[in-house]
């Protein structure tokens, strides 16, 4: 019995960190920062949008979960439609929409630095759903990734910080793998 009710009141304690959205939401991030092709980081990246919007209501951080909202549609405009001929035309009024509607919903739902934290993390993954380049769009989620950590460490989201770490490890590892091969300097020989 003893070993039930401990279980219980662990579960009752964990509450809110037990939840599907954000396991699913840390798993993704991680995956989408390794991923070799800019499609698939941009796929993954809606997807980890999409669960940790649910995630942040859940927690009631309001602005983390609005400019969830809004990374899951530049991602999949940005997947869809960023080089594709005759209709990325309208992919830059899009994202500039986007982007004041992002600002309207921080001040909306302000709740200090956790929204400042949000929207700043919003604003650096605007700019790389807009690049072409995966390795441009790595460096710029990295910035994102650091921002939304400050924000999942005020708002107590412990798969937000977890995911976010991961996802720093995993751009890391992608940007060094991605690094020109430095070429291999020849022996030199003693000279007396």
């Amino acid at each position: 019995m003893i070993a039930a009710d401990s279980v219980l009141t662990w579960s009752h304690l964990a509450g809110t960190h037990l939840d599907i959205f954000g396991s699913l939401g840390l798993t993704l991030g991680f995956t989408a920062g390794i991923m070799p092709r800019r499609s698939w980081m941009l796929a993954g990246s809606a997807a980890c949008a999409a669960c940790f919007g649910a995630h942040y209501l859940t927690l009631g951080a309001l602005t983390g979960t609005a400019m969830c909202a809004i990374s899951v549609v530049q991602s999949l405009v940005s997947l869809t439609c960023i080089g594709a001929p005759r209709r990325s035309g309208w992919v830059h009024p899009l994202f500039a929409a986007t982007t004041l509607l992002a600002a309207w919903l921080t001040i909306t739902t302000w709740s200090g630095a956790p929204s400042a934290c949000a929207a700043l993390g919003t604003l650096l993954a605007t700019a790389a759903r807009l690049q072409a380049a995966p390795q441009a769009m790595r460096l710029l989620f990295l910035g994102a990734s650091l921002s939304w950590a400050g924000h999942n460490l005020l708002v107590g989201s412990v798969f937000g910080l977890t995911c976010d770490l991961l996802t720093l490890l995993g751009l890391g590892i992608a940007l060094w793998r991605a690094l020109p091969a430095r070429p291999v300097a020849a022996p030199g020989y003693l000279q007396a």
